[in-house]
């Protein structure tokens, strides 16, 4: 069946496609840019997010009565099936759609994820799995994983356009540059100018202290009153969702912001981004780079700042390697234990199971794929009654 025919309440009415992100900013995102086209077409599609934003009343109701499109995160994911009322739930499930994958599927959270999707395989057995990325280092390691079993050649890789090369410096101050300190607070005259002179900028920091710090710093100078906001992760889910929506009506001059905005969140109207410190990598910064000009025939401008004098030479490094096409990220490797004994007792409190059947099931996800049987059976005797050690297998 087609989402039409699911959005038609018809015999298929249920859940159709499951969307995860690594982000619940990024899943709201691309909700409110569903929204739009879904209504002017006229579908009768729902579309509804879940995360630990998400009211319990709401979260009650999608396990009862799932809209079409759901857009979660792997531990949303992992929470609704433990639910009874899961097989049910997932059953009608037709296609998972697992964005900036990159970001997670070689962590914990990526181990997490490759349970659930072979608890969902399980469950919705005609499943189709598709993952999105801009900046993947080595393309077949990402289709491994993905695939049940590791089966590489059942993993279509479709590559699109490259679209403009960055519009990436580093700035140049002519006041004195620290030797230690990661805040770049030096810079903030100069940045501060920057906002001035674009209509929209995104300035990212790497921890919560300093994007709280910069906002400040920012704030102090900020004479013309320009409306500059901030986000990150510990701020409430209402003053997120008021600087999101103002963002996405072109209300800002500028938003300081961590982690929690720097994938896939579709602002076309961002005209630079600031990167305060240390990019952390070419991978991590590409993704930066891009939530400036979001159009493919567009270069996206942005501006390294670093923190001291020493971080001049990792924000060249990172220059560097952008700019000659290098991309960098995290390793794969085998699936933590602990992961799989929170997987474990989640499908306990969902319902019974044969041991057996689960051990296969765990398997053909690639980061167990080398569990033995009998490290298997020291996890389940581990959530049964805490009697066994988990040792690396």
């Amino acid at each position: 069946p087609t989402l039409r025919d699911f959005a038609d309440g018809g015999a298929h009415d249920g859940l159709h496609t499951l969307y995860i992100s690594p982000l619940k900013a990024l899943a709201h995102d691309v909700q409110r840019n569903l929204l739009t086209p879904v209504q002017d077409m006229g579908l009768n599609v729902r579309i509804e997010t879940r995360s630990g934003d998400t009211p319990s009343d709401r979260k009650a109701r999608q396990r009862a009565r799932p809209p079409h499109i759901l857009l979660t995160t792997p531990e949303s994911l992992s929470l609704l099936l433990s639910y009874p009322e899961s097989a049910e739930m997932f059953g009608s499930l037709k296609t998972v759609i697992i964005d900036e994958v990159h970001a997670f599927a070689a962590s914990k959270r990526g181990d997490l994820l490759s349970l659930s999707l072979s608890r969902l395989q399980a469950l919705a057995p005609e499943m189709r799995r598709v993952a999105l990325s801009a900046t993947v280092a080595d393309a077949d390691s990402y289709r491994a994983w993905l695939a049940p079993h590791g089966d590489i050649d059942a993993v279509a890789l479709v590559e699109g356009e490259p679209g403009a090369d960055p519009d990436l410096s580093i700035l140049i101050t002519d006041d004195r540059v620290p030797w230690a300190g990661h805040s770049a607070h030096y810079a903030v005259p100069q940045v501060l100018e920057e906002i001035e002179r674009n209509q929209t900028t995104l300035v990212f920091c790497n921890t919560r202290f300093l994007a709280e710090f910069i906002f400040q710093k920012l704030w102090e100078l900020n004479e013309k009153h320009l409306p500059i906001g901030i986000h990150h992760g510990s701020l409430s889910v209402e003053a997120r969702r008021k600087v999101e929506g103002a963002m996405a009506r072109g209300e800002l001059r500028a938003l300081v912001a961590t982690a929690s905005l720097d994938l896939g969140v579709d602002w076309g109207n961002v005209d630079c981004v600031i990167q305060m410190g240390a990019p952390k990598g070419s991978s991590r910064l590409l993704q930066r780079i891009g939530r400036a000009n979001h159009r493919l025939d567009c270069p996206s401008k942005a501006i390294l700042v670093p923190g001291n004098r020493f971080e001049y030479l990792e924000a060249q490094a990172a220059f560097d390697a952008v700019n000659e096409g290098q991309r960098d990220g995290e390793s794969f490797r085998p699936g933590g234990l602990d992961v799989l004994a929170q997987h474990i007792l989640g499908l306990a409190c969902a319902g019974p199971f044969h041991e057996d059947a689960l051990c296969a099931e765990v398997q053909s996800a690639l980061p167990y794929s080398a569990l033995t049987r009998e490290a298997f059976l020291r996890v389940l005797g581990f959530v049964e009654n805490g009697g066994y050690s988990l040792r690396a297998y």
